[in-house]
């Protein structure tokens, strides 16, 4: 059974079944109250943390609140869960296939959930996915995705952005109906790539058109090469600020200096928010560059961090894994580890017009615990990894590394790990 496929419950007492504290992990439905004890928080506290109802009902020292159903989270790092804005789910998974890739609604759907699955063990609890509509295609892989959703419901939050290729002159007409058609099946969001439109100014007018209709966010693609055409899509945007993302902006990185200034005050005062893709590429936007988010941060752009592609054409090494996104970011030196993980996180979250999560009392149990102690120590080294999802426990992986024994390691009294009930000694 692949990794990232929802696995049957296990008996209680077996090591499949135990987290790194060696307590029964529920990974099962229930709304009942869950005790996570013992972790550390960003600001170094240890805490133990009280779900209830989805949300997190209390926050106390560590042994300070009631016992009851808990998960030892020792040695662990508690987050608020990071987020995808920027998923091309309807073609994951593809590198590999020989011959053209299926699109039929079946398909869409099986690699949507693998693709959302793999996303919510690394942490993800909310994914927004851009969906390709029209040409042959028609609206099949929007059904695939919703259909996906809907079996996924419990599990992770999907949302889908309709993706049309073309939405001016004759060939767009048919774009622009099946955008609406869309919108009212289920899609939550609407966007496409204005560059790939003969008229591109259209195409955002169009598409901020049928937002505003039905009342619904906007997530474009665009590399922002041509700083006369961003200004002009940031003075649309406004309109509808803050509900317009954009993304991956590569192409501000090889502007002139003072272009790219330009442009970054112009989508800060448009108040949108650019999602970059520190990863690498999505299909819609071949080619892109590193974003200048050190610079567009100076200028007051919000920043979120997607991963674009997860092994398809455009990236078939893509991993999907929000932590990576935020490591490549500090490891650039464009934002500090606790910003680069904000942006895959929090602002994230807000790109996709999801609540604030906060390890606080009051807020929602969207959490993610990472084996380490400080952000950047997780960022780098953040492999075993306990996701909750609505205040109950949906994904975990469990890292192990063994090494031969080693005199050198003896001396110097290393931490070991070793599998459990072995002699580590």
């Amino acid at each position: 059974m692949p990794d990232s496929q929802p696995q049957p419950a296990r008996n209680p007492d077996g090591d499949a079944s135990r987290p790194p504290g060696g307590l029964p992990v529920p990974l099962s439905a229930g709304d009942g109250a869950l005790l996570l004890c013992g972790a550390r928080l960003a600001d170094g506290r240890i805490v133990d943390v009280r779900l209830s109802g989805g949300r997190i009902e209390a926050v106390g020292t560590a042994g300070s609140l009631a016992p009851g159903p808990r998960v030892d989270l020792g040695g662990y790092l508690l987050l608020p869960a990071p987020a995808e804005p920027h998923a091309h789910c309807d073609t994951a998974l593809t590198a590999d296939i020989g011959g053209p890739v299926p699109y039929s609604a079946e398909d869409v759907q099986r690699r949507t959930t693998e693709a959302a699955l793999l996303q919510l063990g690394h942490g993800a609890t909310a994914v927004r996915t851009h969906v390709r509509i029209g040409d042959v295609q028609g609206l099949r892989s929007l059904e695939g995705v919703l259909q996906a959703r809907r079996a996924l419901r419990g599990l992770t939050e999907l949302s889908a952005v309709a993706v049309p290729r073309l939405l001016t002159g004759v060939a767009g007409a048919d774009g622009l109906a099946m955008l609406r058609d869309a919108v009212k099946m289920g899609a939550t969001a609407v966007g496409g790539c204005p560059d790939l439109d003969p008229d591109p100014t259209g195409y955002a007018e169009a598409v901020l058109d049928v937002a505003a209709e039905y009342g619904c966010a906007v997530d474009l693609h665009t590399d922002g090469e041509d700083p006369v055409r961003l200004a002009r899509l940031a003075a649309m945007a406004g309109r509808l600020r803050p509900g317009v993302a954009l993304g991956p902006c590569g192409g501000l990185g090889r502007l002139p200096y003072d272009q790219a200034v330009r442009a970054a005050e112009q989508l800060a005062a448009a108040g949108v928010t650019v999602v970059c893709l520190p990863q690498g590429d999505c299909p819609a936007a071949q080619g892109a560059a590193a974003v200048p988010v050190r610079l567009l941060r100076a200028a007051g752009v919000r920043i979120a961090a997607g991963s674009g592609a997860l092994r398809d054409a455009a990236n078939p090494v893509g991993r999907g894994d929000p932590l990576e996104a935020a490591f490549l970011l500090a490891s650039r030196a464009e934002l500090p580890p606790a910003g680069a993980y904000e942006a895959v996180a929090g602002r994230a979250r807000a790109a996709m017009g999801l609540p604030e999560v906060r390890v606080e009392a009051g807020f929602p149990a969207e959490l993610l615990a990472v084996r380490g102690e400080g952000i950047a120590g997780v960022l780098s080294l953040g492999y075993s990894r306990l996701v909750v999802h609505r205040g109950r426990v949906v994904a975990r992986t469990s890292a192990v590394r063994e090494f031969c024994d080693s005199q050198a390691a003896v001396a110097l009294d290393l931490p070991r790990q070793a599998p459990r009930g072995a002699d580590p000694a």
